[in-house]
């Protein structure tokens, strides 16, 4: 994998590096030491979960996150349909681990003023 912030080839390895302890079930990742970006893993496999972040992508994607996981989470509706709620509201099919920034400000745009209905 080669990093799309420097176009180095990214490590293979523990995310201790960038927590100070493993972290998570899948504790892998790959990641950048010259810039610090970095994406983890599917648990027991070298696929990433989505593309490799840098810090203010890492932080849109978590506030991405933070509104878009209470729609499932509170069981109103299955993850499936709650990605297929937000592709019928932003006219594209995402995943929050492979958004950008500006698709990530989205996200989070449309859940601040509506919340979907099963």
């Amino acid at each position: 994998m080669i990093c799309p912030y420097c176009n180095q080839e990214a490590k293979y390895g523990s995310n201790e590096e960038f927590y100070g302890r493993r972290y998570g079930k899948s504790y892998m990742c790959y990641y950048c030491l010259d810039c610090g970006s970095y994406v983890g893993t599917h648990q027991n496999t070298k696929k990433p979960l989505g593309t490799m972040a840098n810090k203010e992508l890492r932080d849109w994607r978590i506030k991405a996150h933070a509104f878009f996981d209470p729609l499932w989470k509170s069981g109103k509706m299955t993850r499936q349909q709650a990605y297929e709620w937000l592709k019928e509201k932003l006219g594209q099919e995402i995943h929050i681990g492979e958004a950008d920034i500006e698709t990530c400000k989205s996200v989070v745009g449309v859940l601040k003023v509506e919340e979907p209905t099963v």
